[in-house]
């Protein structure tokens, strides 16, 4: 079997020294060390800003460690946005930029020589807007999460190579199960990860594991030592994602729908799947981008030619962050601090303009104070923790009272979860898989307590290779169908 192994590297642009400095130690450096000392194929997109950090908090080892693994043309770099923008939804004029930025900082940091051939868009946002961008700036493909294909077409095949309807443009598809069970840590182990997909090892085949850089190390302790495992492993042959379309030349047309890495198929069937972003129900979402839009249409009034321009531009683009628009979702994810970073970027972005009439002026002081007095109702009111209450209530099923609840035959398959999960907590404790042990306890608390939230998946998908049961197996397979019509594409919705 052939395993992709797809990194993304990312800090907002004004990502604070003592925060930047802990995720470069845990993460960033041995990751990147790892990587140069094993020599292994894996395809990496670094953002523009954390370049820019790296530089201005003087992390000299990182930048050479990155230069490095370019020259040794062992590691792929791709394209991305600079800041991180979330292309589906700011303007077209908006997406060209941030991808062009963010190729010239990859040019001045890492290699001059550097031809990025594919690109990630930051969440895995994706619309045709962006395809058409993309393969305008003259990327070969993309990657998107699965759902983007499997919505449509059902099952993708993993021995082909999906050209998107309409474009030039290559479409690789990120497998939801194999980077969520690396990401959660579910799987510590080599050993693990091939019990886990041993079916799929039998097959001349192609996955694709996409995850954040800093699960390795960061949001996970100790796992960068399992990414070397998998880099040193006989049983895959690792490949660049660019390299799979030699290696698998079968070669099929797909039309894929607008999607997040994040998103359910219901929220697709709603049209919501940017949720986390737009949420139509959300009023700071609808105070943020109207703000945005009028901060974007006051710079793009400017005379280019004038001499503070570049200054307010370079504000604007930072603004463009998709970073605040997702901590005020609310469902479930909440920060003050970052809905308040980007309102006062806006903010300041206007403010640096001179002469700007008073009423403009007002406009701007009452985008941002309707941003922040909403957030701060929110949270004193108790609203947000009902937001998170209604949330993880849409995303439950009473295991218990659709097995045990029933009664007849229906409760020994209860049973037998929970036993089963009991003793595969107690081997994982034994064999320090210490996040794989605490998913089994805590599967079997919220299963017994009927308020397992879809996290519980994770268990019952490896649960799958271990039941011979036909009739259990098929409890599982209703159980994960429910759960994939609801559930985003990452664990937690994002690492923790």
């Amino acid at each position: 079997m052939t395993l992709s192994i797809f990194l993304h590297l990312y800090q907002p642009a004004d990502q604070m020294e003592d925060i930047l400095e802990m995720v470069t130690k845990q993460s960033y450096r041995p990751v990147l060390q790892g990587l140069q000392k094993h020599k292994a194929k894996v395809t990496v997109n670094v953002i523009g800003s954390l370049l820019e950090l790296f530089d201005k908090y003087k992390y000299y080892d990182v930048l050479d460690s990155l230069r490095d693994l370019h020259k040794s043309g062992v590691v792929e770099f791709t394209g991305s946005a600079k800041y991180h923008a979330f292309l589906p939804l700011i303007p077209q004029e908006e997406i060209y930029r941030q991808i062009k930025m963010n190729t010239e900082a990859l040019k001045f940091f890492i290699g001059a020589d550097l031809e990025p051939k594919g690109f990630f868009p930051p969440e895995m946002g994706y619309n045709n807007t962006v395809a058409k961008v993309v393969e305008e700036l003259g990327y070969n493909w993309i990657i998107i999460d699965e759902i983007a294909g499997s919505y449509l077409n059902g099952d993708l095949d993993p021995t082909a190579n999906y050209k998107i309807k309409g474009t030039n443009l290559f479409a690789y598809f990120r497998d939801r199960r194999i980077s969520n069970l690396i990401m959660s840590s579910v799987i510590r182990s080599k050993a693990g990860l091939v019990d886990a997909i041993k079916e799929d090892l039998k097959v001349n085949k192609y996955m694709i594991a996409g995850m954040d850089g800093e699960t390795f190390g960061h949001h996970r302790p100790g796992l960068e030592n399992f990414l070397f495992e998998i880099l040193q492993s006989t049983e895959f042959d690792l490949k660049n994602i660019s390299e799979l379309k030699a290696a698998f030349p079968n070669v099929k047309e797909i039309e894929v729908v607008d999607s997040t890495w994040a998103s359910s198929k219901n929220d697709i069937d709603r049209k919501q799947q940017f949720l986390s972003w737009l949420d139509p129900t959300n009023i700071i979402h609808s105070y943020q981008w109207e703000f945005l839009k009028f901060v974007t249409n006051e710079v793009y009034s400017l005379d280019k030619a004038l001499p503070y321009y570049q200054e307010v531009r370079k504000k604007l683009d930072k603004a463009m962050a998709s970073d605040h628009f997702w901590w005020a979702s609310a469902k479930p994810w909440w920060g003050m601090d970052m809905i308040e970073y980007g309102a006062h970027l806006l903010l300041e972005t206007i403010m640096s303009i001179p002469n700007l009439s008073s009423e403009k002026v007002n406009q701007t002081r009452k985008y941002y104070e309707d941003i922040i007095s909403t957030a701060f109702t929110w949270q004193r009111s108790g609203l947000i923790r009902k937001m998170a209450k209604d949330q993880n209530a849409y995303l439950r099923i009473p295991f218990k009272d659709r097995t045990l609840g029933v009664g007849g035959a229906e409760s020994g398959v209860y049973f037998a979860f929970i036993d089963m999960m009991r003793n595969l907590e107690k081997q994982a404790a034994a064999n320090g898989e210490y996040e794989k042990a605490i998913l089994w306890r805590d599967a079997v608390y919220k299963l017994e307590n009927k308020s397992e939230i879809y996290d519980t998946i994770n268990a019952l998908d490896l649960l799958r290779l271990e039941i011979p049961n036909e009739y259990v197996e098929k409890i599982i397979g209703e159980y994960k169908e429910k759960y994939k019509q609801i559930r985003g594409g990452q664990p937690e919705q994002r690492g923790a």
